[in-house]
């Protein structure tokens, strides 16, 4: 143990200390991950020199932007890139959006190249298992675009992607949920972009906590009914759907459509509050060792908390894969619990909090987003942010973590010693 304190601050204004524990001993995996499929989605990180304001083209730092990614990698997980952790429509313009997939494609190639990352993932493993990048209309500018026009910039889209070699995440789009009125538009628009991707893609279903402009998407408001209609697009050609991610923040309504989900298809759950069960699911499990297995239903994981989360999320994988669904259920509902801090209301600013826990662990020079978005949650909501991260054994570098936020608190004001108590010495 370390006889370091961790400084925090609450909503009034004071604070309070608390003795700040050693990282746990998260083992990197040394084989492939069997037990579940695991993308984390990533954010970017921004040039800290860069004109990083509310408008402003993104100027992202590569160097840090991909190293994060392989970060990622030597864990066993999956990328997913370039979707709503990545800002996408809230400070990620669509020039830096096609940038940033191209080179996280190469940088996967790159990977598979690399017999330390290459060995934690299936022989055979190509691009598109460790990433996938989302695929929108948002290169066109217009408000108001066309049923037509709609299905011309996602194919657009869609064949840059794959041209990169990176799987396609087919994103709601804005566009869409502005012009279609009827459950048949979209799926007339949805069968128009399937029948042109040549690999399957992942559906991408974000609720309006993630984004309000998509209220009323897939034809309905109510989300039995919008399920109806993605199960139709779904079932037309289930050849072309390699898995579907829900990002609802309601675990009845994912469960409900994976039980329906065609053979072969797989639910990605984009539920950052209720990941824990849903990822362990309903089965038993027991080691390869240890006799017969058997496999209950389960949601595999896109989720913006495991970019928060990485080493947890994939030490939790590698204990499903030793027959251990109980250590898997104990850290995952840590890491949980964070989650559902990192994405309080407002929904959409969970993105601040997974920069801010890059930043403390390690993983970017500044605390700093594209856009400004740094700026979207109180010196509070971040306290209690690192709390639970230190609480729940996701701060990687403990004591870097404990500089970088002391030096914050520092900057607002406040008196904090060198070993985190503040100036008066008090430790409660």
């Amino acid at each position: 143990m370390n006889d370091l304190q961790l400084t925090l601050l609450d909503e009034g204004g004071a604070l309070r200390t608390i003795p700040l524990a050693d990282a746990p001993a998260f083992a990197k995996p040394t084989a492939p991950l069997r037990s579940r499929v695991v993308y984390a989605a990533v954010h970017v990180v921004p040039q800290v020199h860069g004109d990083n304001t509310p408008g402003a083209p993104a100027d992202i730092d590569w160097e840090a932007t991909l190293a994060f990614r392989r970060t990622m990698w030597s864990r066993g997980l999956g990328v997913a890139d370039a979707m709503d952790t990545a800002q996408r429509n809230m400070g990620l313009d669509p020039v830096a959006t096609r940038e940033l997939i191209t080179r996280t494609a190469d940088a996967a190639r790159a990977a598979l190249a690399d017999p330390g990352i290459s060995a934690v993932f299936p022989v055979g493993a190509t691009v598109s298992d460790l990433v996938v990048a989302g695929v929108n209309t948002d290169q066109r500018s217009e408000h108001e675009l066309s049923l037509d026009e709609i299905v011309e910039a996602y194919i657009e889209q869609l064949r840059a992607t794959e041209a990169t070699g990176a799987g396609a995440v087919l994103m709601a789009s804005r566009h869409l949920a502005r012009a279609a009125m009827t459950a048949a538009e979209y799926e007339d628009v949805y069968r128009r972009v399937l029948d042109a991707a040549t690999a399957p893609v992942v559906l991408h279903w974000l609720g309006t906590v993630f984004d309000p402009q998509l209220e009323g998407y897939f034809g309905s408001s109510t989300s039995a009914d919008a399920a109806e209609t993605m199960l139709r697009i779904i079932e037309a050609d289930p050849a072309k759907i390699r898995g579907v991610k829900m990002s609802l923040l309601d675990d009845t309504a994912e469960i409900a459509v994976r039980e329906r989900l065609p053979e072969g298809v797989r639910m990605l759950t984009g539920d950052d509050f209720h990941f824990s069960h849903l990822i362990v699911g309903d089965g038993t499990f027991t080691a390869d060792t240890g006799g017969e297995q058997v496999l209950g239903k389960y949601s595999d994981a896109l989720l913006g908390a495991f970019a928060a989360t990485a080493p947890a999320a994939s030490a939790a994988v590698q204990a499903l894969d030793a027959g251990d669904p109980a250590e898997a259920s104990r850290i995952l509902d840590a890491s949980e619990e964070l989650g559902r801090h990192i994405f309080s209301a407002p929904t959409f600013h969970y993105k601040t909090g997974v920069t801010f826990l890059a930043w403390l662990n390690g993983h970017q020079q500044a605390f700093v987003m594209v856009g400004g978005m740094h700026s979207a949650r109180s010196l509070p909501h971040l306290s209690r942010t690192i709390e639970l991260a230190a609480t729940t054994g996701n701060l990687e570098q403990p004591a870097l973590a404990a500089e970088r936020w002391h030096g914050m608190l520092r900057q607002a004001g406040y008196e904090i010693a060198a070993d985190g108590t503040t100036s008066n010495g008090d430790a409660a």
